[in-house]
């Protein structure tokens, strides 16, 4: 059972997360996705540089070496310039979340504050 400052909590478990949507479980997924996507990056991103290598191997002449330099710079470039874009997709979809939690909890904050009020204006009105 976990604690806070203002009393006592009921216990939360995933289940109850899953069913209730109270608490989003996007962030560890994006994190998944993320290192997944990265992986498949340099997985075709070391596929292209080791076909160039693969080809100066194959045939070792000048008419081969000088694109596969190329073919091995332009494959890094490529490979950095993806990375960097999926880490920007990773993080706008972070960012939509987060504000959807902050408004999540604006809200259930405004109903507790409604909820406190409450009471007072039934007393007042009374009287």
């Amino acid at each position: 059972m976990t604690m806070s400052q203002g009393g006592s909590r009921r216990p939360r478990s995933l289940l109850s997360d899953i069913l209730t949507f109270e608490r989003l479980l996007t962030g560890p997924i994006v994190h998944l996705i993320y290192w997944c996507g990265l992986a498949l990056i340099l997985l075709i991103g070391f596929g292209a540089v080791g076909a160039a290598i693969g080809l100066v191997l194959r045939a070792p002449s000048l008419e081969n070496l000088l694109p596969a330099i190329a073919a091995v710079a332009a494959g890094g470039l490529v490979m950095t310039a993806l990375a960097l874009l999926w880490r920007s997709i990773c993080e706008f979809y972070l960012a939509v979340f987060r504000i959807a939690e902050d408004l999540n909890a604006l809200r259930r904050n405004s109903d507790a504050e409604a909820l406190a009020t409450r009471p007072l204006e039934t007393n007042s009105a009374s009287d």
